[in-house]
């Protein structure tokens, strides 16, 4: 099992009452929704990487990654995709509302083995949301780090995860930012093609850059072998899982992966720990 210093969690399978304060559509079946702290002057606390069961009431809760700035202690941020019933429920709240929010919960990214090394962020769909609190921390911190760069590959060009900060980022130098889409119309003029091909247009140093990965199980596993295709040490590389978690406290197995139970021992874990059993079907 991994170690490492997070933030206390609240191990608890009864949901603090959150109130919703505000709700911003990123694409027509997204949004990510701001939680207030659940008491006056209180403070939420956690590490990039982590995630919170999010309960809709009445209908269920599902896990939900932290997608917000982690230096703003009195407020959470979860993005959220309309893919089903409580995910639906979750894309429908406005400000003002209350849902339930158990956590935060699992291993973070562990930003610190970074320090004084080059930064290669991997996003694939979704899985930028994820990232984008862990690019957060980057940024608060950014002369602890050398180069970053920040490969992220969707669907098409109207799929562009928060498209106007990342274009921020970019135009202001503290991140390397680079898209690609499976498929693109006439108008767009930027990268077409799988995210593993913008791996072979950055210049990378194998002995000191660290990875973290996080998107379709597939696409993670094909950048995986991209890189160490490239002398990268599987050491070196960090992917951000998922199974169907249900308890959140290592209780119930339901996101058992071999020797791992997801919530507990990930969502982040070394691709030198997961490799073997990413090749596995049915696991």
């Amino acid at each position: 099992m991994m170690s490492f210093d997070i933030p206390s969690a609240i191990h608890t399978l009864t949901p603090q009452f959150v109130r919703v304060s505000w709700v911003e559509n990123v694409l027509p079946d997204v949004v990510s929704i701001g939680l207030e702290a659940p008491i006056p002057d209180s403070e939420f606390a956690f590490a990039p990487g982590q995630f919170v069961m999010a309960y809709a009431f009445g209908i269920g809760e599902i896990p939900i990654s932290l997608s917000g700035d982690p230096s703003l202690a009195k407020e959470l941020v979860v993005t959220v995709r309309n893919v089903g019933a409580v995910s639906r429920a979750l894309t429908l709240v406005q400000p003002g509302s209350v849902i339930g929010i158990r956590g935060p919960y699992g291993q973070p990214w562990p930003l610190d083995q970074a320090r004084d090394r080059d930064i290669v962020v991997v996003a694939g769909g979704l899985g930028l949301a994820p990232l984008r609190s862990l690019l957060f921390e980057i940024l608060a911190e950014r002369k602890n780090y050398k180069t970053v760069t920040l490969l992220y590959g969707t669907r098409s060009p109207d799929t562009v995860l928060f498209q106007g900060q990342l274009s921020e980022w970019n135009a202001d130098g503290a991140i390397d930012v680079r898209i690609t889409v499976d498929s693109a119309g006439k108008t767009w003029t930027g990268n077409v093609g799988l995210v593993t091909k913008l791996l072979d247009g950055i210049e990378l140093e194998p002995a000191n850059t660290k990875f973290f990965i996080c998107g379709p199980e597939v696409m993670m596993r094909f950048v995986g072998r991209a890189l160490t295709a490239k002398n990268i040490a599987l050491s070196d590389i960090y992917l951000s899982l998922e199974r169907n978690m249900k308890c959140a406290i290592g209780e119930c197995g339901r996101c058992q992966l071999g020797p791992f139970i997801l919530c507990r021992d990930g969502p982040v874990l070394p691709f030198s720990a997961v490799e073997r059993l990413l090749t596995v079907a049915e696991i």
